[in-house]
């Protein structure tokens, strides 16, 4: 009897066993609903019923932007892992170790190079899952180069700010990143090129004081956060209750500090346009059939396929950026 308890039953029960995978399910922090983990995946990570706007990785929010989900990675300057040797709990080089492993990143801040409707663009993504977006010397360092290589290309360059603000194992080193990104924004203005900001939940701190607002054109999710101090924080240093929808998208729209409010499905289209209206690129060009006058529409013959004039341009791949 023991053997049959002991033994055989529990293999029986591992052979039926499913394991069942930890992210199968996704709940909605706005509702509370159980929503299957690829339909989010396929609706870019919007909740079905809700609208609710979750969090985008880096490479997932890349895909979403560009042509065909292909772009250039672009080379980033190395930079010392820990200049001030910083440690609380634990040391800093194993934090940042663990971001890497969870996230595949080598830091924050992911920049491309691609086509956007069929125009050249550089885009930076911050990715909160990377210690939580933290502005780092990496992070600056990858902002400061994506704008670089959009004045070398003479591209617009799109930002995606998601942050809590400066990483504050690097201390002081991680503030001079405001001042130095500061710096590559207005070389971008000095080249006449667009740099437009998508603001995404959340967007704090040192970031949302420097780059984060300084885009000729400022968009944000529906519902995103973004402040530079907490509202617990500003409650208790004014002593007056907030209004409601303090610090959200639509709060921030309302007041003038936030141009518009764009859904995640409507994003792509809407930069592609503003792209096209601040370069002052005309629409791609559309295939055309000529049908001579004396020629009714009813008289018409089928046109051949070698009749076909087209008249929009090839689309030809973006050069491969330099290192």
């Amino acid at each position: 009897m023991n053997w049959l308890t002991n033994v055989v039953r529990p293999k029986i029960r591992n052979m039926l066993r499913r394991e069942t995978p930890e992210n199968l399910w996704i709940k909605c922090p706005d509702t509370g609903q159980l929503v299957f983990y690829k339909d989010v995946e396929q609706n870019q990570f919007v909740i079905p019923g809700s609208n609710y706007h979750m969090r985008m990785g880096a490479l997932a929010r890349l895909r979403s932007v560009f042509d065909n989900e292909t772009w250039y990675d672009v080379a980033l300057p190395e930079v010392v892992a820990d200049p001030l040797k910083f440690r609380d709990e634990r040391k800093y080089v194993d934090r940042i170790k663990d971001a890497r492993t969870k996230t595949g990143a080598q830091d924050a801040v992911k920049v491309g190079f691609g086509k956007l409707e069929g125009n050249g663009v550089v885009v930076a993504v911050q990715d909160f899952d990377f210690m939580g977006g933290s502005l780092g010397m990496a992070a600056g360092e990858a902002i400061v180069r994506g704008m670089e290589l959009a004045v070398e290309k003479h591209l617009p360059f799109i930002m995606f700010a998601a942050s809590g603000g400066a990483r504050m194992q690097e201390g002081i080193l991680s503030l001079m990143q405001m001042p130095r990104t500061t710096v590559a924004v207005q070389m971008l203005r000095e080249a006449g090129l667009p740099y437009i900001v998508v603001l995404t939940n959340p967007t704090t701190g040192g970031v949302t004081a420097s780059y984060a607002m300084l885009g000729d054109i400022q968009l944000a999710e529906p519902g995103a956060l973004i402040g530079f101090a907490g509202a617990r924080v500003i409650e208790q240093t004014i002593r007056e209750k907030l209004p409601d929808g303090f610090q959200r998208a639509e709060y921030l729209r309302d007041h003038g500090m936030v141009d518009m409010v764009v859904h995640r499905h409507d994003l792509r289209p809407t930069l592609a346009r503003l792209c096209r209206i601040l370069t002052k690129t005309p629409l791609p060009a559309v295939e055309t059939v000529t049908v001579s006058s004396a020629t009714t529409a009813a008289e018409a013959e089928p046109v051949a396929a070698a009749e076909i004039v087209t008249t929009a341009p090839e689309a030809t791949p973006p050069a491969a950026p330099q290192a």
